[in-house]
């Protein structure tokens, strides 16, 4: 799996966010994440500051913005944390994983009972991309 920038996509990116865990990467209706290598990542500690400028850089709590986890590392998510996000107001109009193995498998599995949409799957990252775009209209 490949990283955004090794890709002819990253020339579609309209902004960069850089966190030492990882990156987020704004293209016009949507998002992809790439986190670090062993992070455990955590509303405290990651998830508070990416819902805080996204929803400075989109002018709204989320609703019309698709998040693109592109998992290109191996990281955990403290799933129950996905509650602290719904608590503080925020929402997404989707939730996409991207690189299904057997990790990111478990780990969606449990994200799923805390996240209150469907997480759709995918396993390369032009799908979920494409999908993205085609969704995003959706929320025009």
């Amino acid at each position: 799996m490949k990283s955004i920038k090794e890709t002819a996509i990253y020339a579609e990116v309209l902004k960069e966010f850089n966190y030492s865990f990882g990156n987020v990467f704004i293209f016009d209706g949507f998002v992809v994440s790439e986190i670090k290598q062993g992070i455990s990542f955590s509303w405290e500690h990651h998830g508070k500051y990416i819902s805080e400028d996204l929803c400075r850089h989109f002018s709204t709590n989320g609703n019309n913005v698709i998040y693109i986890s592109n998992r290109i590392n191996s990281y955990s998510v403290i799933a129950l944390d996905w509650n602290t996000f719904f608590e503080n107001k925020y929402t997404l109009g989707a939730y996409y994983v991207v690189g299904m193995n057997r990790l990111n498998q478990l780990n969606v599995f449990v994200e799923q009972l805390f996240f209150k949409k469907r997480i759709r799957n995918f396993n390369c990252i032009y799908s979920a991309i494409n999908e993205a775009k085609i969704n995003t209209l959706n929320f025009a």
